[in-house]
């Protein structure tokens, strides 16, 4: 019983490890910026003094368009700033749809 129970334990390991690695290797897709808008700095962050990262999920069409955003992490007051900067960047075509995870630094 026990040696049934260590290898359910190594199985469920591995596919989970699988389902980690696919997941990071589609959100970390490499398609180069083209053109790259840099973010407005919030009038409200500067009386905050307010500093960080916006991380945001990019679906890129294959012309390189950025075809849909969405906010994951960061402080919301430096979100809008970062998803309009990050709505007018191009990248380069590809022959399919990605995605990618970006950081924009404040």
């Amino acid at each position: 019983m026990r040696g049934e129970h260590e290898e359910m334990t190594k199985l469920e390991h591995i596919l989970l490890c699988i389902v980690l690695f696919a997941g990071g290797v589609s959100a970390q897709t490499e398609r180069k910026v083209t053109h790259r808008e840099e973010p407005d700095y919030p009038e409200l962050a500067k009386k905050m003094n307010l500093h960080g990262t916006v991380k945001l999920k990019v679906w890129i069409s294959p012309d390189g368009t950025v075809r849909r955003l969405e906010y994951v992490g960061g402080h919301p007051v430096l979100a809008e700033s970062a998803l309009k900067a990050v709505k007018g960047w191009h990248y380069e075509a590809a022959t399919k749809e990605s995605n990618a995870i970006v950081g924009l630094k404040f």
